[in-house]
Order: C-alpha cells, then sequence, then structure tokens
C-alpha cells in the first residue's frame, strides 16, 4: 500500500515534503521501525514520540505523522491529533477487521475480566472460534499472549484484530476501560454488543469526578453503530440494578437489553441460592427460564453470569449451550481464588482494588466462615488517592481483622500510602505491615482453623512495582509458602 493510499484513511492533513513511498507497517514506537515504516509520533506522559522521528527515519520509516514540527528527510503528514489519526490509519491499513467477526465489548469498574471469560467459554460452546483481549492476555484461539493495558492501544488493537481475522476468529470479547475510551483506543472498532457491569469508585486520580467517569464508560454505548439494519443489529447490555444504566440507555441508538436480580429486567435471576460450593439460581429470559448451578461463588458473580448470559443470548447462543458453558467455570485467576490446603484456613486471593469491590469479597466470605475473617489490603502508588480511606473503611467494617499492607507503590512512599488509608479509620482496630509479604505470612501463621484469610488488590498478579523496580510477586506463592510453614492448623 502506498502512502497515499494509506492517507485516505485522514479527511485533512498537511504534508511536508514530496513522495509516494511504500508502506509495510504503521509504529508508535520507533524501536520497532523498520524499512517502509511510517512513524507516528505521540506525545505519551513520560516520552514524547516527536523527539524520536530522526531516529525512526535513520531505522528505516519513509513517512511521519507528526502534530509539531520535525525536521527529517521524508514525507512528515501534519495533523490535528495523532492518537486520532492512528486509529484511523490502522484500521484502514489493517482493513477494518472487526467487521469481519462478531466482537462483544465490556465495560465498568468491577466484574470485567470474569464476565468476558464467561462469555468467551459460551462462544466456544456454541461452536464459535474465538479471541479475547483483557487485564491479563489477549488470547486468539488457543494461543495467549501478555498485555500491559487492559484495552491496548489502538495500533495495537488493529493489529491484534488483523491477526484474529487470519487465524478464523469468528467471535471475540474485549474488556474496554475509561481510560481507553476516553483516549479514542478503540476508535475505528466496530463493536456488535456493548456490556455494563457496574459503577462504583475508581480512576479518579484520572477522571477526577464519578460524572467525568461515567461519561467516559458511556462512550461505548454512545458509539454503537446507529443503524437499525436487520443483518447487523448492534446491542447494549445494562445492568438494572445500577443507576448509571439509564444514562447510558439514553445515549445509545442501539437495542437495549437489561438484566439484574433487584430491578425489573429482561433477564433476571431469581431462587438464588449462595453456598461456600458456589451458587444455584434460575435465569428468567424472553421466552423462558433456566436453572443455572454455578461453582462461582459470592452475588457479584451472579451479575457477572447474568451479563455473560444476555451476551450470549443477543448473540443467538441457545440458552442449554450457555447453561452447559457457565456451569463448568471453576474461576478466573486471581478473582475470588482460593488457595487449596490442609490447615483448615480457607485462604482467597481476589483482585479487589475497589472499595465496591472489596465489600463484595468480604459479604461473600463473611457467610461462608466459621471463624474470623481476616482481611489484607493495600492501594496503588500513582492511582486515585480519594479511594484509599475507603478501602480501609471497608476493610474494617467487613472483616474481624484488617492487615493494610502495600500493593503496588510504584513512585511513592508505601508509608505516605498507608498513612492515607489510615486517615479513614481514626480510632478504629487494625495493623500496618508494611512489607505486603509479611503481611500474608503473619496473617496466615496465625489465622485458626475455621477462619478465612482474603488477600485483596493484585489478583493474578505476578509482580510487585517498587518504584521504577518491577519484582517478581504473587499473592498465591506466598500464601502457599506461609501455609506450608504453618504447623498442624496452629500458629
Amino acid at each position: 500500500m502506498d502512502l497515499s493510499t494509506v492517507l485516505t484513511a485522514i479527511p485533512f492533513y498537511r504534508q511536508d515534503k514530496e513522495g509516494n513511498p511504500t508502506i509495510t507497517s504503521i509504529e508508535n514506537d520507533h524501536r520497532l521501525v523498520s524499512d517502509g515504516s511510517i512513524f507516528i509520533c505521540i506525545k505519551g506522559y513520560t516520552f514524547d514520540g516527536h523527539n524520536a522521528a530522526k531516529e525512526a527515519v535513520e531505522k528505516g520509516a519513509v513517512a511521519i505523522i507528526a502534530e509539531q514540527p520535525v525536521d527529517v528527510s521524508v514525507p512528515v503528514i501534519y495533523v490535528r491529533s495523532t492518537k486520532r489519526a492512528m486509529a484511523q490509519l490502522a484500521a484502514h491499513f489493517y482493513g477494518h477487521p472487526t467487521e469481519s467477526f462478531h466482537l462483544i465489548g465490556i465495560t465498568g469498574t468491577n466484574g470485567k475480566t470474569t464476565t468476558s471469560h464467561l462469555i468467551d467459554e459460551i462462544l466456544r460452546a456454541s461452536g464459535e472460534t474465538t479471541g479475547l483481549i483483557g487485564t491479563m492476555y489477549m488470547k486468539i484461539g488457543d494461543e495467549t499472549v501478555e498485555t500491559k493495558n487492559t484495552t491496548p492501544e489502538s495500533l495495537t488493537l488493529q493489529k491484534t484484530f488483523s491477526k484474529m481475522k487470519t487465524a478464523g476468529v469468528s467471535a471475540a470479547v474485549m474488556e474496554v476501560s475509561s481510560h481507553a475510551l476516553q483516549e479514542g483506543r478503540t476508535n475505528g472498532t466496530q463493536f456488535n454488543v456493548a456490556v455494563f457491569t457496574n459503577l462504583t469508585q475508581d480512576h479518579l486520580d484520572f477522571h477526577r469526578t464519578m460524572d467525568e467517569y461515567r461519561t467516559a464508560k458511556g462512550l461505548l454505548f454512545s458509539r454503537l453503530g446507529s443503524s437499525f439494519h436487520s443483518s447487523t443489529p448492534t446491542f447494549a447490555i445494562l445492568n438494572a440494578d445500577d443507576k448509571a444504566s439509564q444514562v447510558y440507555e439514553a445515549m445509545t441508538a442501539a437495542h437495549v437489553v437489561t438484566y439484574g436480580l433487584e430491578q425489573d429486567a429482561d433477564i433476571q435471576a431469581k431462587e438464588i441460592q449462595l453456598t461456600s460450593a458456589g451458587t444455584a439460581f434460575t435465569i428468567h429470559y424472553p421466552g423462558g427460564m433456566i436453572g443455572i448451578k454455578s461453582k462461582l461463588a459470592g452475588l457479584f458473580n451472579v451479575y457477572n453470569i447474568l451479563a455473560a448470559f444476555a451476551a450470549g443470548f443477543v448473540s443467538n447462543v441457545a440458552p442449554e449451550t450457555m447453561k452447559h458453558a457457565l456451569e463448568r467455570v471453576v474461576g478466573v485467576a486471581g478473582r475470588f481464588e482460593m488457595v487449596s490446603n490442609d490447615k483448615g484456613v480457607s485462604v482467597i486471593v481476589d483482585y479487589a482494588h475497589t472499595p465496591d469491590s472489596l465489600v463484595n469479597v468480604l459479604e461473600t466470605v463473611r457467610p461462608l466462615t466459621k471463624g474470623r475473617v481476616i482481611a489484607i489490603v493495600g492501594c496503588g502508588g500513582d492511582r486515585d488517592k480519594t479511594k484509599r480511606p475507603l478501602m480501609a473503611q471497608a476493610a474494617c467494617e467487613h472483616a474481624d481483622e484488617a492487615i493494610f499492607t502495600s500493593d503496588n507503590p510504584r513512585s511513592e512512599d508505601p508509608a505516605a500510602i498507608l498513612a492515607d488509608m489510615e486517615s479513614g479509620v481514626v480510632g478504629q482496630e487494625y495493623t500496618i505491615i508494611e512489607d505486603r509479604k509479611e503481611a500474608i505470612h503473619r496473617a496466615i501463621k496465625f489465622a485458626q482453623p475455621g477462619d478465612s484469610v482474603v488477600i485483596a488488590g493484585k489478583g493474578h498478579e505476578t509482580y510487585q512495582i517498587i518504584g521504577r523496580t518491577v519484582l517478581h510477586f504473587d499473592d498465591r506463592e506466598v500464601a502457599k509458602e506461609a501455609l506450608a510453614d504453618k504447623k498442624g492448623g496452629f500458629a
């Protein structure tokens, strides 16, 4: 594809220096540039791609996309926003791949990862070749690749969709973060179904207010196709028990399908039975009902299952097929994951890193626990500071013993993060153990048979970020070490 053909994706631009070279790839990382690449200069939080334009040309770039002047020997295409142009160019260069398969996007504060895996299981059970993009990894068929962000940059996203198309993927599901929507990473992506899980406080370091956060999530629904053409219907799957759904319903032109437990909904769970072995309930849907016996514990997972069922329902998957798929899911890594042991102590590792998700986990653990509930909680550095005292409150109010520790402190002083947490629980009882490994060992050492230890915040993560150093750290591994050191079920 030559440069002039690639640029048909951008309606307005100014070109400096003539030329129409053949384009072999599009890159926004100068280290990945090769002969024939277009290099897109992106202004990031810590690095400005404009400063790497000359190096990109030296590595073989034959054209540059920029917002501000760069002094290079190849054609420079000046645009208002390189991020917006990148999404447009990528979708065009890779042949608009999401037009070739069924795509389901999931947004919300909590539940995105579990719901995406449940939907993937439903789609595979119905005979689809699937793709998945999310917090834990990207999957194309049976091949998995690690990811850095919940939702990749638009260029990486379109490259991935192109690989899915080539691999014969017929249906895909992806988590869509509020950051990605705000920054336009999903521009150029055609969703058939958009799912909303819930909205609770998170990411206010980025969005500043809950209204801005709610609006960012709503972009997924407002961008659903406005056409009512029968061959390409679009659906918004909304949680009827969350007030934000009313806003999203007003924002979208798509067909709306609701799910829930409390409010009247199109797809509803009734006769709910919560046990330590999982959850049993009946799903009522338009035209029928079906019983579900899930191995996933907790009321929050009932919502996740309903959301997945609704997405499958509008994707024309038979209810019986969905039932079998949902009932065989044992769990998702780092989401209410039990660490097996013979000490009589329940140890649960969960990704809960918002006040609401922590309350959900602790409320789920409480009726399943004969003894004490011990919560190990931290908060990430360089992130929303306003939720730190709320996380501490959730731990103190819903656990018998709360231990505050480090999460991923990043560039912040761990002691300062812990001080922010303490400000929310003045006068209450808690323990501070800054070293996360020590905190886990201490909690498990003194746990008695019948107690539950909840290790919250990191879930599936296998690292801890301290300063600029990324260290190997897995809550599950540390818990197993602590359990191995524990003698006879007693301290």
